[in-house]
């Protein structure tokens, strides 16, 4: 009973911003705390607004009604909403109306999130289980699954697209409007769903459990770990437990590396799931693994903007060539749950690396991801040279990244300043205000960083106060330019403690605090070490815009893939180059632009005009072509490499105008955007590259929108032997394969011709490995679809 109090007060905690305890720990304010101020945050959130309110909730509830047999007052959206991930929205939707809320006291918003809960209600109460969802045949999965019938794979379950991550969206939405608004259905609404998945999960053995989890299931152990602290019981905590995978848990706690290949969004709410759970049971090992798993991914795989993976998986960490070849870069939902487990580890950990990582991530991968005017969302951020993004619009685009994003300008202020006991933190420099309940203070900040290197504080309070006020010297100053003055005076002899100079005296109403700063200009290589260099200017990433040529897809339409942008890949040997003999000093190549805050000149270049560009804000760049990294060599090295260079580049041109689609099997938005569907099949990696295979059949629909002439191009490894199968388009035999692994430790293609007559007018392609009897089928480790005039 005593712990079960601790998690009631814990909860109690963490929901009212209180830090009346005994320690000195680092606590966050609420979103209703601290107001953002006039900036590019403050544009970008109120761009998410009118985001928020374009969508019609009516239309986001449809799957829940249909799922509960009532009927819906609008017909779903469309795009995933459609098409297998029905109702995954609705939860992000709850969220991000919470956090805009909390953090606006726009009533639209709350009469909104009123709204939904009274629908989700009924159809909770219709259900009469505790059971609310919008998944497609929702109540026949849950049922296969209470009886212990599990078919798992990365990417579904039970034959469905990831509904344990659809699951958990909802779990999050009603927990997020709970905590931000006080509403008691949604707190009511969300012990009744845990309920019954408890319920539902509880007769299953442990490793029924860890199969279920092979499939993405969000941050389902944090939760549980949060109904548990809420309601202080102690077996929501052991759902948490019960439901953590421990096939990437394991490996983290035995400090070892065994990410590469993984999905990296699927691995990061798991962690942050073990971090909360580490956290609520006082669990110093897998705290560890957490605190493991972020210094990877960190180190190892993570670039300047402060996104990491390729496709979103960890490709090899030693080789970036994929990152900087490919049109899917970063994705930024999955950044922003590295942004939650950022968080979650800097408050138990109170270390500068974690807000160093927070600042870089939220300016310049974040804040990049949203359309400043139109409040379009970005899933991929190409590092490719020249390439562009393409962004989401409301009435048709419902992919991930929309859920993460309309959420995050709410949340942009939840890390700009913290408190202890006595002391009041400022972790970040954008303009916004802060109210701290327990001292009556509020700190104003006004600054127009990062076009200015300065901040001023301003204090109110309605008596004098003793505390310390708290304001952070990042690792990008230039501290011997640092200069503070209080109420204009000088302070001497600056004392810099933990990251921080601490300013602690009694404060009276109106105090000021002035700082100026100077920011570094320096360079980042990839983490590879390989010959492409990004220039920050502080904490900023700077970027050039190339050209606004050919941005096919700009503004996305409904369609499954419409997420990708699809225009041309300008030819990497033609990119501008960086020429230099001297790679130590690359900083001194950028200049600032006297009349133009943060713009900046970047010299030494080759495939210019005049051998310069012009840098600014990454942020800043929208609806156009870009570099963000930059190639540079010696002129001896460019010259002896651009032969090899140009014909590679060639090469890749020449299979890029052929190919009319392709598939990376193993891979989950390639397979889920073609529709796979399996039985007995599997998935893995192999010399870093994915694969999938079965002992009974899989399939996907290739994309072939003018009819062309084609034919299959398939990638095998050579050392695979003894798999017969056969390859079908449109349920007819075109090829019968026997692999006998005679080809070698490599990876090998083979072509295969489609008939003309199994090519239909107007609808994709079917294509299906069916294995021979006894035999497997595959491994298949790339498929694409080429026009046959081109072959």
């Amino acid at each position: 009973m005593i712990r079960l109090q601790l998690y009631s007060l814990l909860f109690l905690l963490v929901v009212s911003g209180c830090n009346n305890t005994r320690d000195d720990k680092l606590h966050a304010f609420k979103l209703s705390e601290v107001r953002i101020h006039e900036g590019p945050f403050l544009q970008a959130q109120q761009a998410d607004l009118a985001y928020l309110q374009a969508l019609e909730p009516d239309r986001l509830l449809a799957p829940f009604l249909k799922d509960a047999g009532l009927k819906p007052i609008k017909d779903n959206y469309g795009n995933w909403e459609n098409t297998g991930l029905d109702g995954h929205i609705g939860g992000h939707y709850l969220s991000a109306l919470s956090f805009m809320y909390a953090t606006t006291r726009n009533n639209e918003l709350l009469h909104r999130i009123e709204y939904m809960l009274t629908w989700l209600k009924r159809c909770q109460d219709k259900n009469g289980n505790g059971y609310v969802g919008g998944i497609p045949m929702g109540q026949e999965i849950w049922k296969e699954v209470a009886e212990g019938n599990i078919n798992a794979g990365a990417f579904s379950l039970n034959n469905r697209w990831v509904p344990l991550y659809n699951m958990h969206k909802l779990f999050a939405g009603l927990y997020d409007v709970y905590v931000n608004t006080g509403n008691s259905d949604a707190r009511e609404m969300l012990i009744k769903l845990t309920d019954w998945f408890y319920e539902t999960t509880k007769n299953l053995t442990k490793e029924q459990v860890q199969t279920m989890l092979i499939s993405e299931h969000g941050g389902l152990n944090e939760v549980f770990v949060n109904v548990a602290e809420l309601t202080g019981d102690e077996k929501y905590l052991e759902m948490a437990r019960k439901f953590s995978h421990e096939a990437i848990l394991e490996p983290l706690i035995q400090q070892k590396n065994e990410l590469a290949g993984l999905h990296a969004n699927t691995q990061i709410p798991k962690v942050i799931g073990f971090e909360r759970y580490a956290q609520a049971a006082n669990n110093l090992t897998w705290d560890s693994a957490a605190v493991f798993f972020w210094n990877t991914v960190i180190n190892d795989w993570t670039i300047s903007i402060g996104g990491n993976s390729v496709r979103e998986h960890f490709h090899p960490a030693n080789d970036f060539s994929s990152m900087i070849e490919s049109e899917q870069g970063p994705e930024s939902c999955n950044t922003y749950n590295m942004l939650k487990l950022t968080k979650l580890l800097y408050l138990a950990h109170p270390e500068q690396k974690y807000l160093d990582y927070y600042e870089r991530a939220l300016f310049n991968h974040i804040l990049s991801s949203e359309h400043p005017v139109k409040g379009g969302f970005v899933y991929f951020t190409p590092v490719r040279p020249r390439h562009y993004r393409v962004y989401s619009q409301p009435q048709t685009s419902f992919w991930c990244c929309v859920g993460s994003g309309i959420e995050n300008p709410g949340k942009y202020s939840e890390m700009i300043y913290l408190k202890s006991n006595n002391q009041l933190f400022v972790n970040m420099f954008i303009a916004s205000e802060v109210n701290w309940i327990e001292k009556q203070v509020s700190l104003i900040q006004e600054t127009k960083f990062p076009n200015q290197s300065a901040t001023q504080f301003t204090v109110h309070t309605n008596k004098p106060q003793h505390f310390s006020l708290n304001i952070r010297v990042a690792p990008w100053m230039n501290t011997d330019k640092l200069e503070i003055k209080v109420n204009d005076k000088p302070e001497k002899n600056l004392k810099i403690s933990d990251g921080f100079i601490r300013l602690k005296q009694k404060w009276n109403n109106g105090d000021k605090v002035l700082m100026h700063f100077a920011m570094k200009t320096y360079v980042e290589f990839l983490p590879d070490s390989s010959h492409w260099v990004s220039f920050l200017h502080g904490p900023i990433v700077l970027g050039a815009v190339t050209d606004t040529t050919d941005l096919v897809g700009l503004w996305a339409d409904e369609s499954r893939m419409g997420h990708v942008a699809k225009g041309p890949k300008y030819p990497l040997d033609k990119a501008p180059t960086i020429i230099v003999d001297d790679f130590n000093d690359l900083s001194s190549l950028v200049k600032p632009i006297d009349s133009l805050p943060m713009h900046f000149t970047l010299s030494h270049l080759n495939n210019t005009t005049n051998g310069t560009e012009v840098l600014k804000p990454f942020y800043s760049i929208h609806e156009a072509r870009y570099m963000v990294y930059w190639p540079v060599y010696s002129q001896n090295e460019y010259n002896a490499m651009q032969a090899e260079l140009v014909q590679k580049e060639k090469e890749f041109q020449e299979l890029n105008r052929r190919t009319i689609d392709w598939v990376w099997p193993g891979e989950q938005q390639p397979e889920a955007d073609h529709f796979i569907k399996f039985k007995d099949s599997r998935t893995g990696v192999h010399k870093s590259r994915h694969w999938r295979d079965a002992t009974g059949w899989f399939s996907y629909q290739l994309n072939n929108p003018k009819n062309e002439k084609c034919a299959l191009e398939i990638t095998y490894y050579g050392l695979d032997k003894q798999r017969d199968f056969s390859i079908l388009i449109n349920g007819v035999i075109i090829a019968e394969v026997h692999l006998d692994g005679t080809n070698g430790d490599k990876f090998f293609t083979q072509n295969y011709a489609i008939p003309n007559e199994l090519i239909s007018q107007n609808k994709p392609i079917e294509l299906k490995f069916v294995a021979h009897f006894g035999s497997v089928a595959g491994g298949i480790y790339g498929i694409r679809l080429l026009r046959i005039n081109k072959l």
